[in-house]
């Protein structure tokens, strides 16, 4: 009897088990004892994220590593590989096509997790995926504008080790300044299609991701305005050995830049188009509490030509050429929700430029941070540094000077985000305004989940853009609404609202223009 009183008989999912141990004491089942003993681990040792959620990783069921679609993800590798991430995003710096066209990017975030990034601000913050890799959460802990709520999931199509996701977009929009005209606006709707795929693999090591797209517009009165973009990009992942991996990232892609954007050349009609190929190879490793990496990344551009206003030609082969960048990165995990890193890149751009000027250049830029983690309220990296671009051509000269990086996103209840991007960097503008580039810029931004199913996004940037190699500086200010609505988990609809406004010492570069929007997708 007296043995009988010393056992504690506790019901765990609905099935009796008889317990003496002292977790059970405690009131903790099987289940909560394995995880009592990670906890106490954790206090004992603030290891990094990625290795106290290694034991969670293995606990996953196959059949749930077999149909998981997240790109980073793997036994012994899921947990840790995705540091990379954020490793692989100092190489975009060097020569990405966004940074080439406009700086100001959209506030809402890419679904898809990123790898090598070829976005100016990297849109989810690399201490994110650190910590929550492999972390079983609920919806309510994820981003809310990307976060899948139960029976609101993209469902795939799978083929043995294979996930396929198609999806569908078709939209009409109306801008009431096509032509960046500061007193000639003239407006007019468009329509885009465009229709997408993505191929994952579902190996237990190793992994490829595969993204195509093709996006055509059409618009009602100014046909020279039409466009059709395409891209194709393939992510791999190699896994050597058990804390290394090689992160591999191609594309290839045609694309066009906006009538009065930042490096679209003055007085274009039409928008301009190019093709880029892109290369980055990536070495990773982790050892302990450090993790580092080193790559190397290459952009190969070829413009095409575009229509002025008054009808003449403008030949954008001088900005034809290659760009190449080393890039690297060490990082080092105080403990679960605090990390230090350092990263440096150097890049050379080699462009044909014009008889009369190079736009060719050479330089590095070095940032040193901090990555938080705390608890799922704050997330994202803050750094600073320094950065320097020398230009060919004296007339520019050389660009160089404190530089910074910050990505931050607060969670303030479950239901709303506050997010908060700054970045500066160093580009070069189109023949027509020949010149070096240096933009710096800031967007705050909200989501705010209405419903399960209908989330409300705002945002708002302000951009300064100081040339050099003439007298002009330009400020830019843009807001944007979204409100997003998920029918089901096969088709979505969203209405967008987005201002424009660029002011500058230049008079011919100046204007302002609103752009309504509907989408309509459908995925499966």
């Amino acid at each position: 009897m007296r043995l009988m009183a010393m056992l504690h008989v506790r019901l765990v999912r609905g099935q009796g088990h008889v317990c003496a141990n002292k977790a059970c004491r405690h009131g903790l089942g099987r289940d909560d004892t394995s995880k009592a003993k990670r906890r106490a681990g954790q206090s004992r040792d603030p290891a990094p994220a990625a290795m106290i959620r290694r034991q969670e990783v293995r606990d996953v069921s196959q059949q749930k590593r077999e149909t998981a679609i997240e790109f980073h993800r793997g036994k012994k590798f899921g947990a840790r590989i995705p540091l990379a991430a954020g490793v692989a995003f100092i190489a975009a710096l060097a020569g990405t096509p966004e940074a080439r066209a406009q700086i100001v990017t959209p506030l809402v975030p890419s679904p898809t997790p990123p790898w090598s990034s070829l976005e100016v601000f990297e849109p989810v913050p690399f201490a994110q995926l650190w910590a929550r890799s492999g972390e079983a959460l609920e919806p309510e802990d994820t981003p809310v504008k990307t976060r899948q709520q139960p029976g609101y999931e993209s469902v795939g199509v799978r083929a043995g080790p294979w996930m396929f996701n198609p999806s569908l977009t078709g939209g009409v929009r109306y801008d009431n300044n096509v032509f960046a005209s500061g007193s000639d606006k003239r407006g007019d709707l468009s329509a885009t299609v465009k229709p997408s795929l993505e191929v994952k693999s579902l190996w237990e090591r190793h992994g490829i991701d595969v993204q195509g797209n093709v996006a055509s517009t059409s618009y009602r009165r100014f046909s020279q305005l039409d466009q059709t973009d395409a891209n194709l990009r393939l992510r791999g992942r190699i896994d050597l050995w058990h804390d290394a991996a090689i992160l591999t990232t191609f594309r290839t892609a045609l694309l066009h830049e906006g009538v009065g954007s930042l490096t679209s050349p003055t007085n274009a009609a039409e928008p301009t188009p190019y093709t880029l190929n892109s290369a980055d190879v990536t070495y990773w490793q982790q050892s302990g509490r450090w993790a580092g990496s080193f790559g190397l990344r290459s952009d190969t551009y070829n413009f095409g030509t575009t229509r002025a206003i008054n009808g003449s030609i403008i030949n954008q082969d001088s900005r034809d050429g290659h760009i190449e960048a080393l890039h690297g990165r060490i990082d080092y995990a105080m403990s679960g929700s605090l990390g230090l890193f350092t990263a440096a890149e150097a890049n050379r751009r080699s462009l044909r430029g014009s008889p009369t000027q190079s736009l060719s250049s050479d330089g590095y830029r070095v940032l040193a941070g901090v990555n938080l983690q705390l608890g799922h309220l704050i997330t994202g990296e803050v750094s600073a540094g320094y950065a320097r671009q020398r230009f060919d051509d004296p007339s520019i000269g050389t660009i160089s000077g404190p530089t910074y990086r910050a990505l931050v996103n607060w969670s303030v209840t479950r239901l709303l985000d506050v997010h908060v991007k700054a970045e500066q960097l160093v580009t070069q503008a189109a023949d027509t305004v020949a010149g070096g580039i240096r933009a710096d810029a800031i967007q705050v931004g909200a989501d705010y989940e209405l419903r399960r199913n209908i989330v409300l996004s705002v945002g708002a940037t302000y951009e300064r853009d100081k040339f050099f190699g003439q007298l002009r500086n330009d400020a830019v200010f843009s807001t944007l609404t979204e409100l997003t609505y998920k029918l089901n988990r096969y088709s979505t609809v969203s209405l967008q609202h987005q201002y424009f406004r660029r002011d500058s010492d230049a008079p011919s570069a100046s204007y302002d223009k609103h752009e309504v929007g509907l989408n309509v997708t459908t995925r499966y």
